[in-house]
């Protein structure tokens, strides 16, 4: 069996692991030189590139590969104004506050590099 994973363009390698091993509970894979690592979080697969490494990072079709956007990872969590009270206090960077949807809240964080993570915690199921 295959198995899936996201792809995102980082500007600095180390502060990316950081983040996402410290902030949010990924765990490092591998990490076999600089410009490159994949990180792991209950079965999803991270995979961390710097501009300019290795075939991710390289130029394709006249566009540079860079951070940012709006596509992104969700992460489910328990109890969503903890973490984010948390976060902020660990000086992360939000898109916004809380916001409460039909199917439950959720929130975006920023990576380093500014690529969003969606925050969410679904309603409960009665």
């Amino acid at each position: 069996m295959a198995r899936m994973s996201v792809r995102y363009i980082v500007d600095d390698i180390d502060a990316a692991v950081s983040f996402y091993t410290e902030k949010l509970g990924f765990t490092v894979e591998i990490r076999p030189g600089p410009g490159f690592a994949a990180l792991s979080k209950d079965g999803m697969r991270l995979l961390l590139n710097q501009p300019g490494s290795g075939g991710a990072g390289q130029a394709v079709a006249g566009r540079e590969p860079q951070p940012g956007g709006w596509n992104r990872i969700q992460i489910e969590v328990e109890d969503l104004a903890g973490l984010a009270k948390k976060l902020k206090h660990a000086g992360c960077r939000f898109r916004g506050e809380i916001v409460l949807g039909r199917g439950g809240k959720q929130m975006l964080i920023e990576d380093p590099s500014g690529n969003a993570v969606e925050l969410f915690e679904p309603t409960p199921r009665a």
